[in-house]
């Protein structure tokens, strides 16, 4: 089975859609998807998302499912920095010179209690809802969580599409593999309208893992001339 967890492309936030640069990445995005043998698609309730769906399944003549746990990680922290105005803050933004001395956040149990991440609950909340989520929806096609392994009768052929965000698919990736998400959110980035790929991997008959096989394609944008989007990366270099 192969799984294709798509960002949404570049981000118009004032209105929850795309900038006209996103609407030419979800289109040449669409051209990349359209001619695979996708089975089913689904996509996150957040209009960014759904824009970012709609030239393929157009192209294709398909509809989307929107499931809700698709949307953007909506688990937030208190400012771990003290400052005076207390607020809560997202939770994947955190400074390498924070999180990289938190042992904690490195480990794949650990760091859902970590001080910091546990400090609103938020986070716990929604990163189980995204794996609930995901394990019912595996289920459907036959592939039942026991521990990190998933069991099935048959490891089909399948491919689904899951149009959402930058937080929630690198959470997606957190679960199915194992790897702490604070690491994830941390040391990777997917770029805008991205495909990330997994695929089962039956090397006991009826039990599969997840293999990561591409983080972040785009090869779709460098095939038409469209640069890459920086939307969510900070600058390489400290004030540029």
């Amino acid at each position: 089975m192969k799984i294709l967890i798509i960002r949404h492309g570049d981000p118009d936030y004032s209105i929850d859609s795309l900038t006209e640069k996103g609407w030419r990445e979800a289109e040449l995005l669409s051209r990349r998807l359209a001619p695979l043998s996708i089975r089913d698609f689904y996509v996150s309730p957040l209009g960014r998302a759904q824009d970012t769906a709609r030239p393929t399944l157009e192209k294709t003549g398909r509809q989307a499912e929107t499931l809700p746990w698709l949307m953007e990680f909506r688990g937030q922290v208190w400012d771990p920095f003290g400052r005076m105005e207390q607020k809560k803050h997202i939770p994947w933004n955190l400074m390498p010179q924070y999180w990289t001395k938190c042992p904690d956040l490195f480990d794949k149990d650990a760091w859902l209690t970590h001080p910091l991440l546990a400090s609103t609950g938020e986070v716990r909340e929604v990163y189980e809802e995204i794996g609930t989520g995901l394990e019912e929806l595996l289920l459907r096609y036959g592939y039942a969580r026991e521990g990190m392994i998933f069991r099935c009768e048959r490891n089909s052929r399948d491919t689904i599409a899951l149009f959402c965000h930058f937080g929630a698919g690198l959470a997606i990736l957190s679960h199915l593999l194992g790897v702490a998400l604070p690491v994830l959110w941390g040391g990777f980035f997917l770029p805008t309208s991205s495909v990330t790929t997994l695929v089962t991997e039956e090397r006991v008959k009826g039990e599969v893992f997840f293999k990561c096989m591409q983080v972040g394609d785009t090869s779709h944008l460098y095939a038409g001339g469209e640069p890459v989007s920086s939307s969510g990366l900070f600058p390489e270099i400290y004030g540029e």
